[in-house]
């Protein structure tokens, strides 16, 4: 018996709070892919998204960022479902419509209080106009009402895992609070730097109306998250901390793929392995981006990465078709976005351009 507790000791002297982090973003995602199911999502992904995404270390601010979540992507999906048949036919009006709600929304997700609230209410807004573009016969009040739903899913079996362990284990294993945003009423690099932003998203518009490519959406969300930087860093230009997100938004969802198309291999439809192989690419992506190092948002785009090739809408037509289209997805945006950010670097002032580095901190998740 004293050898068993002492056994037992030594396990319990092993977990860390980030350990604790990883499993309650396990046993959040599976619990949205649950309740995903249930409800008859049509994408659930989406919802393990969120399961994964709004996970905190204390309930409250898991709680307040899930209704974050939830009202930015309701506001959003409103306003495209009005907005978007008006201007879906028009180049220059989507264009004009997606650069002006992006620049609005990656502004207020750099400076307001609620940012990721406004971060939602635009790539909420950003998706739904370009798979409309794509698809112009999709009934807009499905996909929004879906996307709700599943985000409703998600965040609230989010919620309910932190809740349950808020009240136990992070009693004996707390995190620390997460700091608060900045907050500004008017940072004039900071509007820059989401002009760039709405004018890549209108670019994306462009690229959309000539060339035939699926999941144009995902790019939009990669440049908004990618663009989500320090405010800190900006009165250098943005150009190279939102570059290294680039470069590790590509590596990790490049990573995340691989891993994902070996357990669909090992696989062959079968559930269990599937569910056991994401259950892995969360732990493994959670401990990444918990890590003290410069890359963490490698973690966070192998989870999603993982998330979206693992995770079907059922699991008898698991493949590897979505996370080859995320992947392109993310090279669209790249593609799009850098040549913005270069010349944006160049026709800012000389005070500017050769302003303090940015600090550390740039490296943190983009909370998509």
């Amino acid at each position: 018996m004293h050898r068993l507790r002492a056994a037992w000791d030594v396990v319990l002297g092993r977990i860390t709070p980030r350990t604790v982090d990883a499993a309650e973003c396990v046993v959040s995602v599976l619990l949205a892919i649950l309740v995903a199911h249930a409800i008859g999502g049509d994408n659930v992904a989406w919802a393990a998204f969120a399961g994964y995404m709004v996970m905190r270390g204390h309930a409250s601010e898991t709680v307040l960022r899930g209704l974050l979540r939830i009202v930015g992507t309701v506001v959003g999906g409103l306003l495209a479902l009005g907005l978007a048949p008006l201007v879906a036919s028009s180049w220059i009006g989507s264009a004009l419509a997606m650069a002006a709600v992006g620049t609005l929304s990656l502004y207020r997700a750099l400076t307001a209080r609620r940012s990721y609230a406004w971060l939602f209410f635009g790539l909420t807004f950003a998706m739904v106009l370009l798979d409309k573009i794509e698809a112009p016969a999709t009934a807009l009040n499905q996909f929004v009402l879906s996307r709700i739903l599943e985000t409703v899913a998600g965040t609230l079996a989010c919620m309910a895992v932190s809740i349950v362990s808020t009240l136990t284990v992070r009693r004996r294993w707390p995190a620390p609070p997460t700091p608060p945003p900045p907050v500004a009423l008017w940072h004039p690099a900071a509007f820059a730097h989401a002009a760039q932003a709405g004018v890549a998203l209108a670019l994306l518009i462009g690229v959309a109306r000539a060339l035939t490519l699926p999941a144009l959406a995902q790019s939009a969300v990669g440049v908004m998250a990618v663009m989500l930087v320090p405010t800190q860093g900006l009165g250098s230009g943005g150009l190279v901390p939102v570059s290294v997100r680039l470069a590790q938004r590509f590596v990790g969802c490049l990573v995340g793929a691989a891993m994902a198309a070996l357990c669909l291999f090992v696989a062959q439809g079968q559930a269990p392995i599937l569910v056991a192989g994401t259950a892995m690419g969360v732990a493994i992506g959670r401990s990444i981006e918990n890590g003290p190092h410069s890359y963490r948002y490698v973690g966070t785009q192998f989870t999603l990465a993982v998330l979206v090739m693992l995770v079907p809408d059922s699991y008898a037509d698991g493949d590897v078709t979505p996370g080859i289209e995320r992947l392109l997805a993310v090279l669209i945006g790249m593609a799009v976005l850098e040549p913005v950010l270069v010349i944006g670097h160049w026709l800012a002032p000389r005070t500017i351009r050769t302003g303090s580095p940015a600090p550390r901190g740039l490296d943190e998740p983009g909370g998509v």
